[in-house]
């Protein structure tokens, strides 16, 4: 509040000037989430949707936010776009309070939203351009030049002045992509942004999505699950069930979590010979003219027990690796590990 002299009443700060000083960990915040939660009904009937979640996403980083159905991504990615009110706990954007400064945030945010109509199907592909550009404060002259390139990277520039409505799923999808996109947002919302887009579209905007990340600084929240994209894309994992972050960490680091107990083994020959000596749960196969077995939940002695027994078969020892398992192995396993929780030890 802003006082004047003795006496005086208050009044408040302009909108624009109650974006507070920033501590320096929310200096370098694009996305300040502070213990927000989103409950529905009340008593008997209260239906938590997200319960307190807490985190942090710096420009310039993919935080992938994965989930069953129902586990309560979209509901975050909502509140964080201002779309739904928190019922309680603080978003801020760019510095912004979603709540109390929210036309501020929401022009700081591009969203494309799973199973939500982002674009007017009325319109063609290039009046939605313009429209949601002059949405978020650009002119004209500012629009056209973007709009053109996104456009053409997507292969819709030909069909621009068609109405999306009569536009397949994918195409759609596209336009919803572009449209995000068209103001150059610093935080980038996308949930399921893949959904629905062949191969070669696919590719053009999980290519848009690192290039966002990595040379133009944007913070980007995915929701996909499609984990191999997740995978590819993302610095961070946070995986949310039941409402409740049960795990964030880089995903270098949650993937060596469950590194190691894992070994591959690649001796010379075909597999049959090896059947004697293959631990429960193993698996087996061909690998040309080579036989590679992989030893899931295997620790060192187990490990060294096994190669003793290749060793008395005679079998001819090409290669030992620790590996790692793919996310979507990691993300199965955190769904069935009851209450247990991954933090990175930073967090």
């Amino acid at each position: 509040m802003l006082r004047t002299s003795e006496g005086a009443k208050e009044r408040p700060l302009p909108e624009r000037a109650e974006r507070r000083d920033a501590s320096d960990e929310e200096r370098v915040a694009a996305v300040d989430v502070r213990r927000l939660t989103k409950t529905y009904g009340r008593g008997a009937r209260t239906l938590t949707a997200v319960k307190p979640m807490t985190m942090t996403i710096p420009p310039g980083h993919v935080l992938g936010l994965l989930g069953p159905n129902g586990a309560g991504k979209t509901t975050t990615i909502k509140m964080i776009a201002g779309l739904i009110a928190p019922s309680s706990g603080t978003v801020r954007v760019k510095g912004f309070d979603v709540a109390r400064q929210r036309s501020l945030a929401v022009r700081q945010i591009g969203a494309v939203l799973e199973g939500s109509r982002n674009v007017y199907w009325p319109l063609s592909a290039w009046q939605n351009l313009l429209y949601f550009g002059r949405l978020k404060g650009l002119r004209g002259p500012e629009i056209k030049p973007r709009a053109r390139q996104l456009l053409t990277e997507l292969g819709l520039w030909e069909r621009r002045h068609e109405r999306v409505g009569s536009f397949s799923r994918g195409m759609q999808q596209k336009v919803a992509v572009a449209a995000a996109l068209i103001a150059d947002p610093p935080v980038v919302l996308l949930d399921e942004p893949t959904l629905g887009l062949d191969v070669e579209a696919a590719r053009t905007v999980k290519g848009w999505v690192a290039r966002l990340a990595r040379h133009e600084g944007k913070a980007i929240v995915l929701t996909t699950h499609q984990l191999e994209v997740a995978q590819e894309l993302a610095d961070r994992i946070a995986v949310i069930r039941e409402g409740d972050i049960i795990a964030d960490l880089p995903t270098a680091e949650l993937l060596s979590r469950y590194a190691e107990d894992r070994f591959q083994v690649l001796t010379a020959g075909p597999p049959d010979g090896l059947t004697p000596v293959v631990p429960d749960g193993a698996r087996v196969e061909a690998a040309g003219d080579a036989t590679l077995v992989t030893l899931a939940d295997a620790d060192s002695a187990a490990l060294y027990a096994f190669l003793g027994r290749l060793e008395g078969l005679g079998a001819h020892l090409l290669s030992v690796r620790q590996v790692q398992p793919a996310l979507e192995e990691v993300f199965i396993r955190l769904l069935h590990d009851g209450s247990a929780k991954l933090e990175s030890a930073g967090s």
